[in-house]
């Protein structure tokens, strides 16, 4: 489970001991770091009892409010709070995290606290209103992904009293269309009802997920590009088939000169991150895919169904400059209960020019089936020419034999 932890509650009181900030929420923390051996791990980072608020700040006109905790081994979290005359806003985030706690960091290779900031995108509220959002919301900074959920809150807290109206977060406002999770694939059982058997009919194959086109920037410049359909088999309690849909599917993620990072995320349902890194061992420079890293979000509460990494890769190999593709279906085994198929791959990490694929290096599978073609071909004429050359042999033996009877 995602937020089995208990749900934080903090009740911030002024100096006459009446309620100015409320909050209560669960959050989650998911961190890459880098250990002695110079692999990357990901730990995971639960609020831990007790939770302090030292620090907080109930805030008033011309002073921000700021809510900050404490918790588990020298981890802290805070976010402020600003208002104009009719409303109130989030501001800035900020979580260090404690490299020295060996329980979540075991081998970390940098020691000490690291801070980690990130602006939150919190739209105004109105004054005396709570802020209340039931789904998951998750930001991401710095190889750190936060998550938040069942939240309910309300800084500038007016003569003590909660407010008694809410203002909800876009997820969490209804639409016109139920949400619809994640496409599966559907799963027969045995009717348990005494009526006739329906007649059977053949179950419709799973269809391919579509390509998505995705890119990443430094600046105005590209310094990724990256074409693939993607597709999920997840084997745990029942088998499930999720196709990613690149239409609602954002592109995140890190540039560098020897390691590159796609952050993919489907509407926040599902969060899948690539890391290609360069061998500068090798006489010829090459780049590949190194890890994969998969968190499924239960797509209608926000909790986390699975979350599964394999930093073991060697694929996907091509000369640094140059690209890779592989059109065939490949599968990358990220756990015994996960695998990520890939289809129609095209994928540049590194060194992208005018925003164009550069030559394409082709997976093996590809070549082979270039090789065979030819092959094919040549047999067949080679087969043809054989057939003509025995009708021909037929032909003249027949003519013969008539010359002969005459």
């Amino acid at each position: 489970g995602f937020f089995q932890s208990y749900a934080v509650e903090v009740d911030v009181k002024d100096a006459s001991n009446v309620t100015c900030l409320y909050a209560q929420w669960m959050m989650k923390f998911l961190i890459k770091y880098e250990t002695n051996s110079s692999d990357y791990k990901n730990a995971s980072l639960d609020l831990s009892s007790p939770v302090t608020h030292n620090g907080s700040v109930c805030g008033n006109d011309t002073q921000a409010a700021l809510l900050a905790i404490q918790f588990g081994d020298g981890h802290s979290w805070s976010v402020n709070f600003t208002k104009t005359n009719e409303t109130y806003q989030a501001d800035f985030i900020i979580f260090t995290y404690n490299t020295n706690d060996t329980a979540v960091f075991p081998d970390a290779k940098r020691k000490g606290l690291v801070t980690v900031i990130v602006k939150d995108m919190m739209h105004p509220v109105q004054l005396n209103t709570v802020f209340v959002c039931h789904h998951t919301t998750s930001f991401e900074a710095e190889n750190v992904t936060e998550f938040f959920y069942n939240i309910t809150m309300q800084p500038f807290v007016q003569n003590g009293t909660i407010g008694k109206k809410e203002s909800r977060c876009r997820a969490d406002t209804p639409t016109s269309a139920p949400t619809i999770p994640p496409t599966v694939a559907n799963v027969t059982t045995a009717s348990t009802t005494t009526s006739s058997p329906a007649p059977t009919t053949a179950p419709k194959p799973f269809e391919n997920p579509d390509t998505g086109n995705y890119s990443l920037k430094t600046g105005n410049k590209t310094c990724l590009l990256a074409s693939v359909g993607l597709q999920l088999n997840v084997s745990q309690d029942k088998p499930l088939l999720i196709n990613i849909n690149p239409k609602t599917t954002s592109a995140d993620g890190t540039c560098g000169n020897t390691s590159a990072t796609l952050k993919l995320n489907d509407g926040n349902s599902t969060l899948i991150d690539f890391t290609f890194i360069v061998n500068a061992s090798a006489s010829v420079r090459k780049f590949y895919l190194k890890e994969v890293n998969v968190t499924l979000l239960n797509h209608l509460n926000g909790s986390v169904i699975l979350n599964a990494d394999n930093n073991n890769f060697s694929k996907w190999d091509a000369s640094l400059g140059n690209s890779y593709m592989c059109r065939k279906e490949q599968t990358l085994e990220i756990n015994e209960g996960l695998q990520v198929h890939t289809f129609n791959l095209w994928v540049q990490p590194f060194l992208v020019k005018e925003n164009k694929f550069a030559i394409a290096e082709e997976c093996f599978a590809d070549s082979d089936l270039n090789f065979l073609i030819p092959i094919v071909v040549g047999m067949a004429l080679g087969f043809l020419i054989i057939l003509v050359f025995i009708s021909y042999i037929i032909g003249r033996r027949k003519s013969r034999t008539g010359y002969q009877s005459v």
